[in-house]
């Protein structure tokens, strides 16, 4: 049987492109970047595109959020008794932003195609011990792409000799044809309460009625879900994201950029470091697992 799914690798600007012509499916993904997924079309559908002018620098579109999701005040933290401090990269509010692999070059492991799915296999390994974060570990990502699915399984491997603290996230950035006539459909009854420099300051009741629309909100909100489910619904499609953990966050962020969206899956929140809300602790030579799936229809 002819192989329809097609794996090209840039060697000049180190992207691999998937695709599919006949299922009309796409993908690009910026090793350089992280391994971010800068581009996806599932059945003909564009979900992900480039979010030019806007930058990848300012943006962290789709990048992977590790050893930390969203903002560490002032990089600063304790664990096990020690202090830490991360190097600022979010200076207009002097935060930690969006953890360490978002800039790291990942290598490709493996890659396989067949009839009706393509997937590749990347990792970075971190030997240096940074500030803020003196520790070694691994981190894989596998995109399995389909016509109407995309998963991400990341799996991060602590290589050090201590145990280290840590949540993970996805920072895609969805493309609505009228992001004024969608909305969020989530299970949640807590939110997070977030002040000045958008760090976490506590929890509160939230009531949701069948749906949240956007309209023309402003986000950069974060809730506590009661399920693993977010479904984003557009005119044009819509797509339920799926977690396989049990204690997943959801952060929603409309950029200055038309009807473009992030829905950011999370297992923690902004500051989690230091107000625990989320924070699991990786212990020496174990792995942490999780997926992420979008399937449209």
């Amino acid at each position: 049987m002819k192989k329809l799914y097609k794996i090209n690798y840039n060697e000049v600007l180190n992207i691999l492109e998937i695709e599919n012509s006949e299922s009309n499916v796409y993908g690009k993904i910026h090793l350089n970047h992280g391994a971010s997924l800068q581009e996806l079309v599932l059945d003909g559908q564009t979900i992900i595109k480039d979010l030019s002018p806007l930058t990848y620098a300012n943006t962290y579109a789709s990048s992977i959020l590790f050893p930390f999701a969203n903002r560490i005040k002032d990089g600063l933290y304790t664990f096990n008794g020690e202090d830490f401090q991360f190097e600022i990269n979010q200076t207009e509010e002097n935060n930690a932003l969006h953890g360490l692999v978002y800039n790291k070059a990942f290598q490709i492991i493996d890659q396989e195609t067949n009839h009706d799915s393509a997937s590749v296999l990347l990792e970075y390994n971190e030997t240096e011990l940074s500030i803020g974060f003196p520790y070694t570990y691994t981190i894989q990502l596998k995109y399995i792409f389909t016509k109407n699915d995309l998963s991400l399984s990341v799996s991060v491997k602590n290589t050090d000799s201590k145990a280290f603290p840590f949540t993970l996230g996805w920072h895609p950035y969805f493309l609505s044809d009228n992001l004024f006539n969608s909305s969020l459909h989530f299970n949640s009854s807590k939110k997070i309460v977030l002040g000045e420099r958008n760090i976490t300051t506590g929890v509160e009741d939230f009531e949701l009625k069948n749906e949240f629309s956007i309209e023309d909100k402003q986000l950069d909100d974060c809730w506590i879900l009661d399920s693993n489910k977010v479904i984003f619904k557009t005119p044009g499609y819509q797509l339920t994201i799926e977690s396989s953990s049990d204690n997943n966050f959801l952060q929603a962020y409309t950029p200055p950029m038309p009807n473009t969206i992030a829905i950011e899956p999370t297992t923690g929140v902004s500051d989690s470091f230091n107000n625990k809300i989320g924070l699991k602790v990786l212990d020496a030579n174990d792995t942490y697992n999780i997926s992420w799936s979008l399937k449209i229809k």
